[in-house]
C-alpha cells in the first residue's frame, strides 16, 4: 500500500499498487507525483519505484510544427527513395540506353529501352532519349512520398 500527494497538495491513500497502475493509465498520477510505500517516512517520486517503470513509461512527445516550407520525411520513405536522385540523372543523361530504369529495378523496361536504341541501329535513340529525359524531369520533381508511391512501391514503369 501507498500513499500519495495529489496535485492538489493533499494527502491520499493508502491506495493500492493497481489503483496507482490504474491512475497512471487514467493520467491522474504521473512519475513527478510524490509517493510513500507503508513502513518508510520517506516521499519519492512515483519514477524513482522500479515496481511502477514499466507503468510510466511515456509515449513519444507529439510532433511540434515545423518551420514553413519544412516537412517531416518518414525515414522509411527517405529509404526508399534513395534511388530517385540516380534515376533522375541517368535518365536525363543516359535515357536512350534505359539505364535510369536498371536504376529502379525495372529491368524489363531497361531492356526494352536499350534494344530499341541498338537495334534501330541508332535511328529510335533519340525517341527512347526523349522518354528517357521526360521520366528523368518527372523523377527529380516529385517528392519523395510521392516517388515512393508511383515507383517504388506502385511500380510504374513508364512516365
Amino acid at each position: 500500500m501507498l500513499r500519495i500527494i495529489g496535485a492538489d497538495g493533499r494527502q491520499y491513500g493508502p491506495v493500492s499498487p493497481d489503483q496507482l497502475r490504474c491512475w497512471i493509465r487514467e493520467g491522474r498520477v504521473g512519475g513527478h507525483t510524490l509517493v510513500q510505500p507503508d513502513g518508510t517516512q520517506e516521499w519519492k517520486a512515483l519514477i524513482q519505484l522500479p515496481e511502477f517503470a514499466e507503468d510510466l513509461k511515456v509515449p513519444p512527445p507529439p510532433l511540434l510544427a515545423q518551420p514553413s516550407g519544412a516537412q517531416l520525411i518518414d525515414p522509411a520513405v527517405k529509404g526508399k527513395a534513395s534511388n530517385k536522385l540516380a534515376a533522375g540523372i541517368c535518365g536525363i543523361l543516359l535515357g536512350g540506353f534505359g539505364i535510369h530504369k536498371f536504376v529502379l529495378g525495372y529491368v524489363g523496361t531497361g531492356i526494352i529501352m536499350l534494344l530499341v536504341s541498338v537495334l534501330s541501329c541508332g535511328l529510335l535513340y533519340w525517341l527512347m532519349h526523349l522518354i528517357g529525359l521526360i521520366e528523368g524531369i518527372v523523377y527529380l520533381t516529385k517528392s519523395d512520398e510521392e516517388f515512393v508511391r508511383l515507383y517504388v512501391d506502385g511500380r510504374k514503369t513508364w512516365f
